[in-house]
């Protein structure tokens, strides 16, 4: 089990990304929360299977409409969580 907070900067916001995100992370087992950023790039906390969360962001590149580069990824400490949530920006 790990969690990343991870920043995705690129066609993020106003193509359904957190939303999509948080159906995804159900499928992929994935715990944290998705929140846009008032610079226009997307944030996450994401919580799983190291595999799972590859996987989890594979699958939101290949979205319709979604494309993106990760600006940045830094390992934190897991926490407990029960779900994947949308947080306000």
């Amino acid at each position: 089990m790990t969690r990343w907070n991870v920043i995705l900067s690129g066609r993020v916001q106003g193509v359904g990304l957190r939303y999509r995100a948080k159906m995804a992370a159900q499928q992929f087992q994935i715990t944290g929360w998705v929140r846009n950023r008032s610079s226009g790039d997307v944030e996450m906390e994401l919580q799983g299977e190291q595999y799972a969360i590859d996987g989890f962001l594979e699958y939101l590149y290949h979205l319709p409409g979604i494309r993106y580069t990760i600006v940045q990824a830094e390992e934190i400490d897991i926490k407990p969580e029960q779900q994947f949530r949308v947080k306000a920006t």
